[in-house]
This record gives structure tokens, C-alpha cells and sequence, in this order.
């Protein structure tokens, strides 16, 4: 069985000549070798179970109230898509230029894959020589290096996976996987950046231009430069021209497409600078909070965020407040105008968070103001305190009848006005009887509850709240939209505003003053979607928490607030302007909340110190006297902004 070489029987150089029977033996052994081997291989090979990260990841992608983008969140730009929203014959584009014959080949091209391969290991140029599906596989499971153990693999996946799923789904992938440039993986994705489209609404012509990218688009994006622009030109007219002769297009159809559909200029990053990034923290905090999306899962992304929040309420706002900033704090020449947080938002009565600010620049203070719990609330408490008072009456003695309070019951407003319980004087823990102060050290006399808030005269206001049973007004404060944990130790002094609610809450508070008794819950997304289809999340509906004559009340108060009390600057915003003034204990917060027809907006002004997060006292700030206590900063705000949403 051994081979007889040398040959036997020849002399010179014929002796090493082997004859035809060696000659096709020695093939057959190294054929048989090589299929051994190939089948050795294709065995081992195994389809990945996990898919690349960055085949896997996507961006979520939030949009403002009115459908515009706003931001996009994560390290992918790709956004999934089902293959029947691609329109025919841009699917058949990416065909006719990647792999014509790819709905009838196996998943590999052999005289691709043997130039390829040919390329590699003689030096030359690497070559490409894939179908669409081991294009899918080196996107979905591989890498782009061109090796040849990689190239291998490549095909073997490729045939075992052309098996086992339907070509639609593999070409379904591969337009989701494929990289378009301008930071897109996906067609989706790729029809939005070159022409502001949805994958759908894309024509045969344009659909062509981004099969063209699939060749490269660092040297197709028309972009770039002249010479790009040149090879796009003739690759799109290339591609429309395949399309006929593979019958896909008519010469009808091809006539109609002659002019090259220009893509749009490449967009500017849609970033988190300025007030954005406040508005995608507080819009993903709702989702983790109200759907059962995970936070593992939200992170691999491919979800629409739209939200509640309208831009021009929000640069408005913005604008309102950088005025102020700008024009009267110099944090250079006053000590008391450093470290000033503002924190504001915008609610409506149906509880849709239209607005926010949430500090001078995301990117510079990640803090959100707006949904900051340290802020005390000062005088803008007093409406839950009335309105407990006017929905519970009062219990001057103890396991007494509760007795009903109007706006005209009148109430002791002088100055240092002793705090009075059922048993008699309130006394602290000092030992000493405690004594309500008003604004100036001024003394009203017997005032009616309406006009002790409208002109935001403590003494009635704090007596009220003990008549009435602070766990009663803290009942009522929660009702209205205060956070239960925010309200801090029921003491006279709690109905002067030790509260401390984010300017989110104090204004979807109000909003329900606004709507009569009505309440919802503050929200920040409208809808949620992955990939276009919806996800559940949760809404609020409407609860009556006040009778509608109280809630009435307590709006009429809020009106001549601004019409004739302490409120008047907001009257330049409109006759239907309401709200209330506030400033915090030992004038460490100053506070406007307000509302003009079904918009409730909430304005904190306060000083922290940045190493201890203490609060500061608003002494001097913008140059004020250091009589002057409080601040006209958010009254201020507060008007120029709704001024400019008219």
C-alpha cells in the first residue's frame, strides 16, 4: 500500500516523477483532508447565543411635547425597526447593492469567500467577498477584523444560520445592524440623521443613497467632501440601475429618479447640556417609577420617551431666570449673591410637568432645583392651612364640636400674638410661651382668614392651623400634591412653612387650587414606546381631594393676592394671574407659586452652602438692604415668564 517513490524501473530525473496514479492519490488524500477538516470545523462552530453589545444596545430617544426630538441618551445611535415598516423596494436597494441573489444563495458566496481568502494570505488588499447574511453575522455575533480563523467562522455561522432562520428575519437584522454613519446603526436611525424621515416615508431613490452606505459611508456621505459626493452620485445612479435588471425597478420607475436626493446637512448632537439633562433625568426617573421596565433593561435602550415637557415654556422659563442671574447678581462684588440655587417647574391642572429648571447647566450641576426637597416654603403653605380650615372647621376645646370658619371669620392678627391650644398658651421646650411674629412687626387687629392670607399676615395663620389640627392641615397639604415626607415636625411654626416641597410639587399643589379640588399627580411622559411599539406606563387621573366651595376659596384669596396684596408685581402677567408670596423661616428661602388659567408654576430662591448644604440667609442678596427680608426674585421670575407665554 506504500507508494513506491523514487519510481522503481526509471533512471535520471524521471525517477522523481510521480506518475498520474500518485498524482491524483496525493490530490484525493489532501481533498479528502481538507473536508474532513471543514466538517470538523463546521460542526464546532456554534451559532453565538449572545449577540455583540454593540448589535444588542440602542439609544432611547426623548422627544418634546409636540413630536420633536429633544435628546438621545446611551452609547449606540441604533433604533430597531420590523422589516414590513421598510418599504419594498428600499429593502430591495440594500439587495441589489450588497447581494442580488441573497433571497436564493445558502448564506455564503463561494467565489467571494475564495477571493477573500486568496487576498488574506498572499497580502493583498482584504476583500469583503460576504453575503448579506455573513455581513449579518459579523455585525450581530463577530468583529470587523479580516483574519482568516475570522472569515471561517463568519461562514459557518452563516450557513448554520441561513438554516435556521427565514430570510427576512436575517435581512430584518442586518438592515438594524448595519452602521450608516453620522453616528447611526440602522436604517431607522439612518433615515432620520440624512433626511429627517421615518424609515417608512423613504422613497426608492432615497433608500438607494443609503444602500450606498452599506459599501462605506465614511467615503459615501456626500458630506464629507466634493469627492464623496461624486461616488455617491454614481453609486446611487449604480443602484437604481441593478434594480432594474434585477426586476425590482420598472425602466418607468428608474425614469422618475434622476435627480439625487440630496440628504439634509449631518444634525448637531442632541446633547444634555443646559436644561435638558433635568428634563431626561426627571422623564426617566417617571418610567423606572410607572412601568415595568427595568433598569437593566431601559439601559440596553431602543425605547421612545415622549415627554411632557413644551420648549417653548421651558426656554421661556430658562430666559426668565438667566435675566435675573445676569442682570442683578454679581456673586464677584457680593458675598450674599453666591452659591443662589433656583429651582422652578410648570404644571398643569391635569398634572403634565410642561416646564422645568433645574440649574444653570446640567452638565455643570447635576443637582435638579426643581425636584429639590430642602427649599422651606415659607408663606406659599398658607392656602393648605386655609383650605383645611374651611373643608374641617376648628376644635377650640379638646374632644369638642368642630365648628365650620368662613373667609370672613375673623382671627386675632396682631403682632407676637400668643399661640393659644384647648388647654391654653402653647409652650416650647424652652419654657417660654410662644409668640407669632408678623412680617414688619406690624398688628392688624381682628382680620378676617381671607385677608390674613392675602396680605400673608402670620399670626391668623399659624393660630388657624392649631384650631384646625396640624395632622388635619398636613392631611389636606398631602391631599393637594405635598409629599408626606417633606412636611418635617408638626409645631406652631409648621403652618408658616416649614415644609420643604420640590418647586414640582409646590406647583402641581396649586394647579390644584386651580382646578377646583381636583388633583393629578405630577407626570413627565405622555407615552412610551421600544422599537414603535407602545410600552405601558402609567398615568394619572383626576381625584377630587377638596369640595369645589373650598378650592374656590382659596382661588378668590389667590387672585387679590396679586390683585391688591402682597402678590401685585404678578399682575403684569394678566388679570387672571394668582398666587402666593413666601418667604422661609429666619429668611432662608424666598418662594412665588402661582397660576394663570390651567398652568401652575412654583419659584424657590435659596443660598446653600456647598461644603456643609446648609441654607443660607437670602441677607443682601441682589443689594438689598439687610432690613429687607425674602427676596422679589421669584415674583419677578415668576411674571416674566408667564408674561412671555401668553
Amino acid at each position: 500500500m506504500r507508494p513506491a517513490y523514487p519510481r522503481p524501473g526509471r533512471t535520471g530525473f524521471r525517477r522523481w516523477v510521480p506518475s498520474w496514479r500518485q498524482v491524483l492519490g496525493l490530490f484525493g488524500a489532501g481533498f479528502g483532508t481538507l473536508v474532513a477538516a471543514v466538517g470538523i470545523l463546521y460542526v464546532l462552530t456554534d451559532i453565538p447565543t449572545d449577540l455583540n453589545a454593540s448589535a444588542t444596545q440602542q439609544d432611547n430617544v426623548y422627544y418634546w411635547a409636540d413630536g420633536t426630538e429633544m435628546a438621545r441618551t446611551g452609547e449606540v445611535n441604533r433604533q430597531d425597526t420590523s422589516l414590513d415598516k421598510v418599504p419594498e423596494k428600499v429593502r430591495w436597494a440594500a439587495v441589489a447593492a450588497e447581494n442580488e441573489t441573497f433571497y436564493t444563495d445558502s448564506g455564503i458566496s463561494p467565489r467571494g469567500i475564495t477571493r477573500a481568502i486568496t487576498k488574506m494570505v498572499t497580502g493583498g488588499d482584504t476583500q469583503g467577498g460576504s453575503t448579506i447574511t455573513q455581513q449579518y453575522v459579523k455585525n450581530a455575533y463577530l468583529n470587523q477584523q479580516q483574519t482568516l480563523t475570522r472569515k471561517l467562522t463568519e461562514m459557518f455561522i452563516a450557513i448554520k444560520l441561513d438554516n435556521k432562520m427565514s430570510k427576512s428575519d436575517i435581512l430584518e437584522g442586518y438592515l438594524n445592524t448595519s452602521w450608516y454613519g453620522r453616528g447611526s446603526y440602522g436604517i431607522q436611525r439612518a433615515a432620520h440623521a440624512y433626511y429627517n424621515k421615518d424609515v417608512s416615508q423613504l422613497d426608492p431613490s432615497e433608500g438607494a443613497f443609503l444602500a450606498s452606505l452599506l459599501k462605506g459611508a465614511g467615503m459615501y456621505d456626500p458630506a464629507v467632501g466634493p469627492k464623496n459626493h461624486e461616488r455617491a452620485v454614481e453609486r446611487w445612479k449604480w443602484i437604481l440601475d441593478r434594480m432594474v435588471v434585477i426586476g425590482k425597478l420598472t425602466p418607468g420607475e428608474r425614469a422618475k429618479y434622476t435627480t439625487f436626493p440630496e440628504p439634509k446637512a449631518p444634525p448637531k448632537p442632541a446633547g444634555l447640556t443646559g436644561q435638558v439633562g433635568y428634563l431626561v433625568d426627571t422623564a426617566h426617573a417617571y418610567v423606572s417609577a410607572h412601568t415595568d421596565v427595568s433598569d437593566a433593561d431601559f439601559d440596553l435602550g431602543g425605547f421612545q420617551i415622549h415627554t411632557t415637557f413644551e420648549k417653548p415654556k421651558v426656554d421661556a422659563l430658562n430666559k426668565a431666570i438667566v435675566d435675573v442671574r445676569e442682570q442683578r447678581l454679581d456673586p464677584g462684588k457680593r458675598d450674599a449673591d453666591k452659591n443662589v440655587r433656583i429651582g422652578a417647574a410648570s404644571v398643569t391642572t391635569d398634572g403634565r410637568i410642561v416646564a422645568l429648571y433645574g440649574g444653570p447647566d446640567y452638565l455643570k450641576q447635576g443637582f435638579n432645583d426643581a425636584n429639590s426637597g430642602v427649599v422651606p416654603a415659607g408663606g406659599t403653605f398658607a392656602p393648605f392651612v386655609y383650605a383645611a380650615g374651611l373643608r374641617d372647621g376648628i376644635q377650640r376645646e379638646r374632644n369638642g364640636a368642630r365648628t365650620p370658619v368662613s373667609p370672613g371669620t375673623l382671627y386675632n392678627g396682631d403682632n407676637k400674638a400668643a399661640v393659644r391650644t384647648p388647654e391654653g398658651p402653647y409652650w416650647d421646650r424652652a419654657g417660654k410661651m410662644a409668640k407669632t411674629v408678623n412680617e414688619g412687626g406690624k398688628s392688624w387687629g381682628n382680620i378676617p382668614l381671607k385677608e390674613a392670607v392675602v396680605q400673608n399676615v402670620n399670626s391668623p395663620v399659624v393660630q388657624l392651623g392649631m384650631d384646625v389640627g396640624l395632622d388635619r392641615v398636613s392631611r389636606t397639604a398631602v391631599q393637594a400634591g405635598l409629599l408626606e415626607e417633606s412636611l418635617g415636625p408638626q409645631v406652631p411654626g409648621f403652618s408658616l412653612g416649614t415644609t420643604r416641597p420640590s418647586a414640582i410639587r409646590l406647583a402641581g399643589a396649586y394647579a390644584t387650587f386651580a382646578a377646583q379640588g381636583l388633583h393629578s399627580e405630577p407626570y413627565s411622559v405622555d407615552r412610551l414606546s421600544r422599537n414603535g411599539d407602545a410600552v405601558k406606563v402609567e398615568k394619572p387621573t383626576a381625584d377630587r381631594v377638596l369640595p369645589a366651595s373650598v378650592a374656590g376659596a382659596v382661588d378668590d384669596a389667590l387672585h387679590d393676592v396679586v390683585k391688591r396684596g402682597t402678590g401685585g408685581t404678578a399682575k403684569a402677567a394678566g388679570p387672571d394671574a394668582a398666587g402666593k408670596t413666601g418667604t422661609g423661616p429666619d429668611d432662608k428661602s424666598a418662594w412665588f407659586a402661582g397660576y394663570r388659567g390651567k398652568v401652575a408654576t412654583a419659584i424657590s430662591l435659596s443660598r446653600i452652602d456647598p461644603k456643609s448644604q446648609e441654607l443660607l440667609p437670602l441677607t443682601g442678596i441682589g443689594g438689598t438692604a439687610a432690613s429687607v427680608t425674602g427676596s422679589t426674585f421669584p415674583i419677578d421670575i415668576w411674571t416674566a415668564y408667564m408674561t412671555a407665554v401668553k
